[in-house]
């Protein structure tokens, strides 16, 4: 409990009192917060804090139409948390940016008109507007911008440390292309084969691109995520993303050649059953093996899966195609030919581009060969199956090898390992490990982004830009309308792009692509201590007193980008000894999502939540108060316009309870029953708070004020203080206004005055007791807590439905569990 003698004079019991304003208590509070420096760190304080907490939300995008109820929803929870850490006494850093590079913000820029150096700054003033507005605790000293020069001066950096450690590498590659944002797509970033950003159907190109090699980290990144405090969603999402399969590469030699196919798979155990071979139609071995008749079929096909995107061709829902190449290859364990086709569902960029076809044992494979009339061939029977019964469809459950030669009889894990033993001693295979994840494509066909910072030299090559010479600042270019040539609008810039070799001094071109918004994301976090920085993207004393961030809090829709690709970049930062970890966020949580009124929110059904007329109305409190008693936070919850009333009556009746508190009850000791449920409610908050269980503690905390005020009852200064601090997680402003108002100096986030509970008054003095005759409940009674069993039997006999069943039987039999039920077994 805080220290009453902290306290100066209260009000005067004969002033009325003031009616709740609470524009007028915020804009209040957010003026001394910002005058006197109250959420702000200095140098030195970032160096000597003695307990650091470093609690981060996802930057914001700053949207033309500004903050909407999901950003502040999510910033709240953050916000809340932090808050909670702080008032344990914790030194919290909070930070707050602005994502503001990308293809949303320069397509909007397009649509409006408007030059993206005009409209974002713009932007970026509206939304500083509106955080400050809902009263985070924000270090407004320690921002980032990812488009300011002394920002992406750093990103660029950052590029050239993973050039030069290899891990940035540009190639010709297929990838995914967006026509309407004519630009290349990180797989990433296509959902279902449409465009993220703007649901175009998306195509395939091959086109020189910059990668970044984050499947060299493939491992690390799957095995570190068992030890992660993050979200199980997010571990999930990220688990299956990279998608470590254990199995072997197999040799099928071709045909009337000295070429070999090599086939990667999980399930060797179905050599036997290979009928067919699939190879993507990019596969470099489909114009060497094609035989001259079947050539023109086999580039009409070629062209027409060219035009699909990578995701659409791995629908598993769609009409298999396909074309024979004319080409055979040789099983190595049944010696047979067997046909090579080429299918669009087969992709040149995963595995081998190759498949060695199982109809019988694979779904996929066995509509192929149904659709093209190939063979089927079990190799597996089922616990019940005698092996000959012809298949229906592919079987793909458990059991044992048939039609396997020497390995009949095997189960299928067995028959794993000794046919890849047997493949292994007879130059046939190998054992192998393949990923699902890809590397990184980072290069963008736009203009609204980073400039990579190389520079390409007919004698040198691919040369970084110096060091010295970062930022290479990105030039106002008035015509920034993308093409579909598959070349940035900076490659019509000649007077920005020709320059000169760093190394040999000759002509060069600097590099016309920007690297993608993803990158500025990647490591902003590590940013945010060290604005006051100039020399270098992170103090490296301040970083290893700060980082990694305590608690990261942000949306699961990232799970396999930003929050991957920042894993990726700190594994790399710490692989070069810039850093002293490798994980960049200790804890993460998924927030959930709100819908409102039954329905997901959308600007073509109306139905947005715009925040700024509800918190003019009602306050910032009120806001942050009832978005986090909507719901579980990490599930989200349904946004009703009548909801609100409730946190606002509730903020309502706190503030009259504080301002009608009669000064000369202030060493007046709480009623027993109310501060029993002070106890249990200061129990219950503080155990939920720091598990983000914000909507139970809410309603906690409206139970207690309802246990104060009951019956028209007038409240004690000690009854009411410590729901003041309580509180001052959701709604900081009031907290501050009332700490204020009992005669408190200084912020309540500075007093250390979280209430502990005391465990003995949590057990109630009196329990109700089920009384059971043979089972069934047939009555209760009132007892005190800890009653023996022969107290129990005398108030049971008392009660008369009770007695009425005792003077009907005779008593066999007493079982009775202390303080919940006593069961009586009546012959």
């Amino acid at each position: 409990m805080a220290d009453e003698s902290q306290a100066k004079d209260a009000p005067s019991p004969s002033t009325p009192p003031d009616p709740y304003r609470p524009s007028v208590v915020e804009r209040k509070w957010q003026a001394t917060w910002e005058e006197q420096g109250t959420n702000r760190f200095t140098e030195d304080e970032f160096r000597s804090a003695p307990d650091p907490f470093y609690n981060l939300m996802m930057f914001p995008y700053p949207s033309a139409e500004g903050l909407h109820v999901g950003n502040i929803y999510a910033f709240t929870g953050a916000d809340v948390h932090g808050r909670y850490q702080r008032l344990r006494g914790r030194d919290v850093f909070e930070p707050i940016g602005f994502d503001a590079f990308g293809i949303h913000s320069e397509n909007f820029a397009l649509k409006v008109g408007r030059h993206p150096m005009d409209l974002i700054p713009s932007n970026v003033a509206n939304f500083t507007r509106q955080l400050r507005r809902i009263g985070g605790m924000f270090d407004w000293d320690h921002t980032v911008d990812t488009t300011t020069p002394e920002y992406y001066r750093w990103t660029q950096w950052l590029f050239l440390q993973l050039f030069r450690a290899g891990l940035a590498e540009q190639k010709e590659a297929p990838v995914n292309w967006c026509p309407s944002c004519m630009t290349v797509l990180a797989n990433e970033q296509v959902v279902a084969g449409l465009c993220e950003r703007c649901d175009t159907p998306v195509e395939q190109r091959r086109i020189l691109q910059w990668f970044f090699r984050i499947s060299d980290y493939a491992d690390r990144l799957l095995d570190n995520l068992e030890e992660l405090d993050w979200s199980d969603v997010t571990r999930k999402a990220q688990r299956n993303w990279i998608g470590r399969s254990e199995g072997a590469t197999l040799t099928f030699p071709v045909k009337d050649s000295s070429e070999s196919i090599q086939v990667f798979t999980t399930r060797p155990d179905t050599l036997f059953g290979a009928t067919y071979m699939v190879l993507a139609p990019e596969h470099p071995l489909v114009d060497r093996i094609a035989t001259e008749e079947r050539r023109e079929a086999v580039e009409s096909y070629r062209a027409e899966a060219q035009s699909r995107d990578v995701v659409a061709r791995q629908k598993t829902d769609k009409s298999k195609t396909g074309v024979f190449t004319g080409g055979h290859c040789r099983n190595p364990a049944t010696g047979e030919d067997i046909p090579i086709w080429i299918a669009d569902y087969v992709l040149m960029d995963y595995g081998t581009g190759a498949i060695m076809a199982v109809p019988g044992h694979d779904e996929r494979d066995f509509e192929f060969a149904t659709a093209f009339d190939l063979p089927i061939r079990r190799v597996v029977a089922g616990p019940d199956d005698d092996g000959d019964t012809p298949l229906q469809e592919a079987y793909v459950g458990p059991g044992r090898l048939v039609n396997s030669g020497p390995f009949d009889g095997l189960e299928v894990e067995e028959g794993i390992r000794k046919i890849t033993e047997w493949l292994e001693e007879n130059g046939g295979g190998e054992v192998t490990t393949t990923y699902r994840l890809h590397d990184w494509c980072i290069s963008r066909q736009r203009y609204w982004g980073p400039p990579i910072p190389i520079i390409h030299c007919d004698t040198c090559g691919s040369v970084p830009v110096p060091e010295e010479d970062l930022p290479v600042v990105l030039p106002r270019v008035e015509d920034f309308r993308p093409d579909d040539s598959g070349t940035s609008p900076l490659a019509r810039v000649e007077s920005w792009y020709r320059t000169t070799c760093p190394e040999c001094g000759g002509e060069a071109r600097r590099e016309t692509d920007v690297s993608d918004t993803f990158l500025d994301s990647a490591w902003y976090f590590l940013r945010y201590p060290s604005t006051d920085t100039d020399s270098a993207p992170f103090d490296p004393e301040i970083t290893r007193r700060w980082l990694p961030v305590d608690t990261y809090i942000g949306g699961n829709e990232h799970a396999v980008l930003h929050l991957l690709y920042s894993r990726f970049v700190t594994m790399a930062l710490k692989d070069m000894g810039h850093i002293d970890f490798e994980e960049p966020f200790t804890r993460f949580r998924a927030h959930g999502l709100i819908i409102r009124e039954g329905a997901k929110m959308s600007k073509s059904k109306g139905n947005v939540v715009v925040p700024d007329p509800i918190i003019e109305e009602y306050g910032a409190d009120t806001f942050r108060l009832y978005l986090m008693f909507l719901g579980p936070f990490e599930e989200g919850g349904d946004y009703r316009d009548a909801g609100i009333q409730g946190p606002f009556g509730f903020l309502k009746r706190l503030w009259e309870t504080v301002t009608s508190l009669d000064p000369r009850s202030d060493d007046a000791p709480p009623d027993p029953q109310v501060e029993r449920q002070l106890h249990r409610t200061i129990e219950q908050v503080t155990r939920q708070l720091p598990e983000l269980q914000y909507n139970t503690a809410v309603a906690a905390l409206m139970e207690y004020l309802n246990a104060v005020r009951a019956g028209g009852r007038q409240a004690v200064r000690a009854e009411v203080e410590p729901l003041a601090v309580l509180v001052a997680p959701f709604c900081p402003h009031i907290a501050e206004e009332i700490w204020e108002r009992l005669g408190h100096e200084g912020s309540i986030f500075d007093a250390d005055a979280w209430p502990e509970h005391d465990p003995a008054l949590l057990k109630d003095d009196t329990i109700t007791l089920a009384v059971q005759v043979n089972g069934k409940v047939r009555g209760t009674v009132e007892l005190p807590a800890g009653a023996t069993e022969e107290a129990a039997m005398e108030a049971a006999r008392a009660e008369p439905n009770v007695a009425r069943y005792l003077e009907s039987g005779t008593l066999r039999r007493v079982i009775h569990v202390p303080d919940r039920l006593l069961n009586l077994v009546i012959n």
